[in-house]
């Protein structure tokens, strides 16, 4: 049960066998290179465990396996086997306080961000719940994107350095029309606002990232769709966020139904058509041109190819769910 293979260097690791001692130093061979020691042995019915402190960073760490260093293979914990090296172990009681102290003192800073990041989503929570409307599919956002990449090592990843909710959707379609409205709210992404093929990233596969609006995922401000599939659990995902004002750009008319549109007439039919296309889906036939962005804002789809009363005719197609707001829209109810 103790004994460990080693695929890579092809060896086979009895962890039941002690291989240093305590005060031994020993090094960290293939990523930082730090020199560590050992401070206490503690054994199971797995093995072995060498209790270690790092004597840059004065860290605590673990590790099962040691091995000879005259035996190197990748990336491990390697002591020297013909030329031992051990502190004294005065030093190793005083370097084992110093680490205890260390930790101490980070748990109760991580502690006092806990509390603090806690108290921001309290704020967070309340504010994102006045502004998220019951009918939201979806919340558009912009983050700001930050390398990590290491190209020595073929690793690819970056980390969202900031989040700014830029408004909702009432559908979860991706969109990249609806994205490049939205990109105007907020200041650092207005310039998404304008069309760009280069700017439209469609990787919806296994390890993608998405269909997101930007130069790229690994750096600079991105605009994307985060569904919304239950509305505590979106509330809570974006407590952080909201918690700080700065990260809320939402255009001021998103939050008022949209002003009917009326004809000559006054009317308020604006020679457009609202039928029921069918049980799950609604349709708008007629001259559409001129508000054929609010049509996409609120969840619609063109068509050049829909059939009404038996003819082709081009029009807009919306899920029934829709059916009362555009009714509103269109000044029907």
């Amino acid at each position: 049960m103790s004994k460990v293979f080693l695929l890579g260097a092809n060896k086979e690791i009895d962890r039941a066998k002690q291989v240093v001692e305590v005060n031994q130093i020993i090094q960290m061979e293939g990523y930082s290179y730090h020199r560590y020691v050992v401070y206490d042995i503690t054994k199971n019915q797995w093995g072995i465990t060498y209790k270690l402190i790092n004597l840059t960073t004065k860290d605590f760490h673990t590790a099962e396996i040691i091995r000879p260093l005259k035996e190197k293979f990748g990336i491990g914990f390697y002591y020297d086997s013909e030329n031992p090296q051990f502190m004294d172990g005065f030093e190793v009681a005083i370097l084992l306080q110093e680490a205890q102290t260390k930790a101490k003192e980070e748990a109760d800073e991580e502690e006092k961000e806990r509390i603090r990041v806690e108290e921001v989503k309290v704020i967070g929570r309340k504010r994102f719940a006045e502004i998220f409307p019951e009918n939201a599919q979806a919340v558009i956002v912009a983050k700001l994107k930050q390398d990590e990449s290491d190209s020595q090592t073929d690793y690819f990843a970056s980390s969202t350095q900031r989040t700014v909710i830029l408004g909702f959707s009432t559908h979860k379609r991706d969109i990249f029309s609806e994205m490049r409205k939205h990109a105007s709210n907020f200041e650092k992404t207005a310039y998404l606002a304008e069309y760009n093929e280069d700017y439209e990233h469609r990787e919806k596969y296994s390890m993608g990232a998405g269909y997101y609006l930007g130069e790229s995922k690994y750096h600079g401000w991105i605009i994307e769709k985060c569904p919304v599939y239950k509305r505590e659990s979106t509330i809570e995902e974006f407590a952080y966020t909201a918690g700080n004002e700065d990260n809320i750009h939402i255009n001021k008319t998103d939050k008022t139904p949209p002003t009917p549109p009326t004809d000559e007439n006054g009317t308020g039919k604006a020679n457009c058509t609202l039928v029921e296309y069918s049980a799950k889906a609604v349709a708008v036939f007629g001259d559409t041109k001129s508000i054929k962005d609010e049509l996409r804002a609120m969840g619609g789809r063109f068509n050049s190819r829909l059939t009404f009363n038996g003819q082709r005719l081009a029009g807009w197609i919306f899920s029934k769910s829709q059916e009362q707001r555009l009714a509103y829209y269109f000044g029907l109810d």
